[in-house]
Formats: C-alpha cells, structure tokens, sequence
C-alpha cells in the first residue's frame, strides 16, 4: 500500500474520532452540530479537487486525444460526485437541526443541487453517445465548462447575494468566529484526509474502467 493510502485512512480516523470527542466552542444555534463541519465541509473540499482532477485530464485527453485520460475524467467526475452526495446529505442533516428544515431555499444549498445535477448531465451525455470517439470529445469539452459553472454556482453566485452559511451574505466565516485552535486541529487533517480517500476510490475505479475498457476492446 502507498504511503499516501495509509495516511488518508490515519487522517480520516482520526477525523472521525477527534471530530466526535474533541471540545467545540459552545454557540447558540450549532451547539454540538458544529462538529459536522469536520465532515460535509471536508467531503466538498474533496470533491472540488477530484473535479478539477476531472477536468485537468479531459484537457490533457483534448491535447493529445489519449483514451487513458478520458477514462480517467470520467472516474475522477463519478467519484467527486459520490463524495458531493456523502457532502451534501450530511449538509441537509445540518440543516435540520440549525435551520428547521432538509433543505431551505438559500443559494448556496441550490447551487449545490444544480451543479450535481451539471455532472449528472455529463454522464446522461456520455451514455448518449455511441461513437467512442465523439463521447470522448464532447464530454472533455462539456466536463470543462461543468467545472467552471461549479465554481460560479458554488463559489460566486452564493456570495453575491445573501445566505445562511458561514461566510456568505454577511454572515461571518467559521474562521473569524469559532474555528478555534482546537478544531483547526481536526479540520485540516480531514481536509487532507478525505482528498486522499477520495483518489484513492478514483484509482481503484479507474483500473476497474480499463480493464472493462480493455476487455471490450479484444
């Protein structure tokens, strides 16, 4: 196993364990829910890196139109996707507890929605395209354009106007107020933790993608 494994499976437990028993600062409305920023904050942090992973390789497949790196924008895409649904059920569990609600008409939680459903339509896209060649061309240029309407719907639109989360419409970021020394120590290291998970999952999937590629090719 490489190191990088070990160490995102270390970090993740610890994560976990610290995140559950660690002292969190006391504030009104999160209370103990704060903690559930060591996990659906972390889960998309994961997810916008396995994305630009995605969107890195299907530039690298449109420079030189090597199969390899189609399938790996593919994988990268399906894993963020995986992790952005683990992301976003635990943000909808935060939700109720600190807003009333699953889910609340905030612009940020819509972004999110939208930009899940922009990836779902890249994979809609490739299973709508027989020729090999064309599904490998268009989905690289579609994938590109999908990461750059993330960041706007997840990362622009929300700050433009106001919203629940921290950081967004005026409201102050977790940094500023109660991301104190102790839970910086648990957040960072599942920051890094569940990035490496997520490659991980993204490499297992890929070797799986080329053997089945492989295979329907002999």
């Amino acid at each position: 196993m490489k190191w990088w494994k070990t160490l995102g499976i270390i970090l993740v437990l610890y994560s976990i364990i610290a995140g559950l028993l660690f002292p969190v600062p006391k504030l009104d409305i999160l209370n103990e829910t704060v903690r559930n920023l060591y996990f659906h904050v972390t889960m998309w942090f994961s997810m916008i890196f396995l994305m630009l992973l995605s969107m890195t390789n299907s530039i690298r497949f449109l420079s030189g139109f090597e199969k390899r790196f189609d399938l790996k924008a593919e994988t990268y895409a399906s894993t963020g996707l995986f992790i952005a649904t683990l992301g976003l059920t635990t943000g909808m569990v935060w939700a109720q507890f600190t807003w009333g609600a699953f889910w609340v008409n905030d612009p940020k939680l819509n972004g999110a929605a939208v930009t899940m459903l922009i990836y779902l339509a890249y994979f809609i896209l490739r299973n709508s395209i027989d020729n090999e060649e064309s599904k490998a061309r268009v989905s690289a240029v579609y994938n590109i354009l999908a990461f750059v309407m993330m960041i706007v719907f997840i990362g622009i639109l929300p700050r433009m106007t106001d919203s629940l989360h921290p950081g967004n419409g005026g409201n102050p970021g977790f940094s500023n107020y109660d991301l104190d020394s102790n839970m910086r120590m648990v957040f960072y290291p599942a920051v890094i933790g569940w990035i490496l998970i997520g490659t991980w999952i993204a490499e297992i999937s890929y070797r799986i993608k080329v053997l089945d590629f492989n295979k329907e090719n002999n």
